[in-house]
């Protein structure tokens, strides 16, 4: 279907996809009474087009994934040629396939030193299932099964199964299905905007933030805490950047009291920060790495969890047969796909490009936006940014109902041809490792237009 799809076209994908499609996060009610979903035909670069022929600026990168940009022939090749020789095999039956194993040792080049075996999935919330079930077995194994606890934060993300949904602290998930399940505790965020007292330093609310990670795992007991959860920069929760002191006292906390340390880089991977892993960013010291989204950019799905030698040495020396899996882990279409992505990814440059070039640009175009009447805080690591909409800029207090800012400014923003997504009252961007600077001032410029709109709504 091309871009210039007639009206007609439109109107019966719309009643198609009205009449039998549940949408993820989606009210299907309230997604009818408004006419229905706009139908997205095609892409290029960073912009798409719907199905009556509007180019959008995709300031999400589809969700936070499409690392080197849409329409790139070679990944669409590389599928092809894998699917003519052997689309499909499973890695069980003592069997493999080359581009799952090719793919394994490319990721092992670029992981910490020790993180040389690799699990593969087909979604971060697989991978972070799969860490679940991997930490708990690997504290049966040590002999200490009494070490169950997972401790995370609220307000992050980390997948929507039901084990991914406990992980994560959206409360509305939760209330939805009875979760979390049981021996998940969840602590404070190191959201210093939202969450820090008057007067408190970055540095002072990021060491509090931590220490309540110790706390709650005094409370619990440290014999029956098996594991530390956390994104580098939480994404799903409003480009939460923690403070510099956060992470290296999460370290210190960890180690103390024999914790393991997971670094979930499901949406900080590969390159998104400015480095190939989050954790890089900030000096985390993770035991295990669940990844997803930018491993394939988005192209085809798969996932995998990094295992650190201290676990992957005890599972492969005394585990026996882990029992778990799925249909399609390390896919072959899908690991061929990966692996010349990353290669994509090296050839251009794009983690220092992110790093040197467009993450600073980026943060100076956002900081363009401070001066509105709308906006309390901008802030931005590599090519992951935040807009902070307030009702005050100095008490930074929010509109009531908490959301409805948010709410009005991504559909004006959809409106306007540009994807920005509202995490509550947060406005969140997380573009194309392959965005130009003049494609990040036309963010900018057009965010600048749906505040404006979004402020003459809420006055009115």
């Amino acid at each position: 279907m091309s871009a210039n799809t007639p009206s007609l076209d439109s109107d019966r994908l719309r009643a198609l996809d009205s009449a039998h499609h549940l949408h993820p996060f989606t009210d299907t009610q309230a997604l009818r009474s408004e006419g229905g979903a706009r139908i997205i035909t095609r892409a290029e670069g960073c912009h798409l087009w719907d199905s009556e022929g509007h180019r959008i600026i995709d300031a999400m990168a589809g969700l936070w994934c499409v690392n080197v940009g849409y329409g790139r022939r070679e990944l669409a090749e590389v599928a092809f040629e894998q699917m003519l020789a052997l689309p499909y095999y499973n890695q069980f039956f003592k069997t493999a396939t080359p581009p799952t194993a090719a793919l394994a040792a490319e990721l092992a080049t670029i992981l910490p030193d020790g993180f040389n075996h690799l699990l593969f999935a087909n979604s971060g919330s697989e991978a972070n299932d799969t860490m679940v079930r991997l930490v708990r077995h690997y504290w049966n194994l040590m002999g200490r099964p009494e070490k169950k606890t997972i401790v995370t934060r609220w307000n992050a993300y980390h997948g929507s199964t039901v084990a991914a949904a406990s992980l994560g602290g959206m409360k509305a998930m939760h209330a939805q299905a009875d979760l979390p399940i049981p021996d998940i505790e969840h602590v404070m965020q190191p959201y210093w905007f939202g969450e820090a007292e008057p007067g408190e330093t970055p540095e002072a609310f990021g060491l509090r933030a931590a220490r309540a990670v110790e706390e709650r795992i005094l409370e619990i007991g440290p014999d029956r805490v098996a594991a530390f959860v956390g994104e580098p920069v939480q994404g799903a929760g409003g480009v939460i950047i923690p403070p510099d002191s956060y992470w290296p006292e999460i370290n210190r906390i960890c180690r103390k009291y024999d914790v393991l340390l997971v670094a979930d880089e499901v949406i900080c991977g590969f390159g998104r920060t400015g480095r190939w892993f989050g954790h890089q960013t900030y000096g985390i010291e993770p035991d295990l790495i669940p990844m997803a989204k930018g491993l394939s950019s988005g192209y085809l799905p798969i996932s995998a969890l990094g295992v650190g030698a201290r676990v992957a040495d005890v599972l492969i020396a005394e585990g026996g047969e882990f029992f778990h899996g799925f249909t399609y882990s390390g896919h072959p279409t899908a690991a061929a796909v990966a692996l010349k992505n990353i290669q994509i990814i090296r050839a251009e440059k794009l983690v220092e490009r992110v790093a040197n070039d467009t993450g600073p640009y980026l943060a100076r175009a956002l900081e363009s936006l401070a001066d509105h009447p709308l906006v309390g805080e901008v802030r931005s690591v590599g090519l992951l940014g935040a807009i902070e909409l307030v009702a005050d800029k100095q008490t930074r207090s929010r509109f009531e109902p908490f959301g409805r800012a948010g709410t009005l400014c991504r559909d004006h923003c959809f409106a306007q041809n540009l994807v920005m997504r509202a995490c509550g009252d947060t406005m969140v961007l997380s573009p194309p490792l392959i965005i130009e600077p003049g494609e990040i001032d036309e963010i900018v410029r057009l965010a600048r237009v749906c505040l404006d709109r979004t402020q003459a709504d809420l006055r009115d």
